[in-house]
């Protein structure tokens, strides 16, 4: 009886050391099952944030369903929903700030700065924000909320830094845990300074997670305005491979990276995303492929019209995995 007992406790010490590993591991993407028996009547569906520009990068607004054709691998897809800023379903969006120790003298402003977007960007009784830190761990200091109040204390109570940047990380856990399931468009908004140098997670992880849960990734980079210029280079460009990483996690899941070069600079990056997600354009389509292959497929929106095509641009997410998943 006494050997049952220490077998039992065993087991359960085993278990539990395990969940603990698994909750602070982000999860291998699943392979599909080939075996797998797919039940045919349910279809599943891709949605798109869709962003127009004209000139100086003007949003451009007032385009119907019948100006748009979604392209899966060089096929045209069946649209089964659109929207536009006057219908546009509601914004979920997480700030994500980092909190390591080379962010200490610019911490004040940049909690500022991220202040004034949570205002700006959430509509009253429509929108949520959530607002996480990042450094050797990451912090969900305030859910999902419409109360202002209470994300303004959550972003004054930022104090304490880290010694590592776990960005890649932060992406995964906010995009699985508190994205997957959110109602309304999903964003994710990372203030950072610096490159990745303690995730568990890669970029690829990043990027994957992003995709598959429709989430729409920004960065604001405020390496630049902190350390000085850099001899031929121009402010606001990207100078290394960290800044490079930054902007592919931003590029491949519809969103954009804004590298301040100053105070001002951050403040009107914060107000260009606002102001976009305000403008977007939501085109849901049905892939005519609905094997779960788990490949990776193209995605191109384009205008119908030469004239317009010639002269706006479009920025969306450019690809997708084909693998079940559990979106609602």
């Amino acid at each position: 009886m006494k050997n049952l007992f220490r077998f039992i406790s065993f087991q359960f010490v085993f278990l539990f050391a395990a969940s603990a590993i698994f909750a602070q591991t982000p999860t291998p993407s699943p392979t599909p099952n080939q075996n797998e028996v797919v039940d045919t009547s349910k279809t599943f569906e891709v949605r798109l944030p869709v962003t127009v520009t004209g000139k100086k990068d003007a949003l451009v607004s007032g385009l119907q369903k019948g100006d748009f054709v979604v392209l899966e691998d060089g096929v045209p897809q069946e649209v089964t929903f659109f929207s536009d800023e006057k219908t546009n379903p509601s914004v979920y969006v997480g700030v994500l700030m980092d909190t390591s120790e080379s962010t200490k003298g610019k911490m004040q402003f940049s909690k500022e700065a991220a202040r004034n977007f949570i205002y700006t960007v959430t509509r009253l009784r429509k929108d949520k924000a959530a607002f996480m830190t990042f450094d050797h761990e990451v912090k969900l200091v305030q859910d999902f909320t419409d109360k202002l109040d209470l994300l303004d204390k959550a972003v004054d109570r930022v104090n304490k830094f880290g010694s590592q940047t776990a960005l890649y990380d932060a992406v995964w856990e906010f995009s699985d845990q508190k994205l997957r399931n959110a109602p309304g468009r999903r964003v994710i908004v990372i203030i950072t300074d610096g490159d990745d140098t303690f995730s568990r997670a890669e970029l690829r992880d990043a990027i994957d997670i992003a995709q598959r849960t429709e989430t729409t990734v920004f960065a604001i980079s405020t390496k630049e305005a902190f350390l000085g210029s850099v001899p031929g280079v121009e402010a606001g460009t990207i100078k290394d491979k960290g800044d490079k990483y930054l902007t592919q996690l931003c590029e491949e899941t519809g969103g954009e990276a804004f590298f301040t070069g100053d105070m001002l600079a951050l403040e009107k990056a914060f107000k260009a995303i606002s102001e976009e997600l305000k403008s977007q354009y939501i085109i849901t389509y049905r892939p005519a492929n609905q094997n779960y292959d788990g490949k990776t497929r193209k995605i191109q929106v384009k205008l119908t019209d030469k004239e317009k095509a010639d002269k706006y641009k479009i920025r969306t997410k450019n690809s997708y995995r084909a693998i079940r998943d559990s979106l609602k």
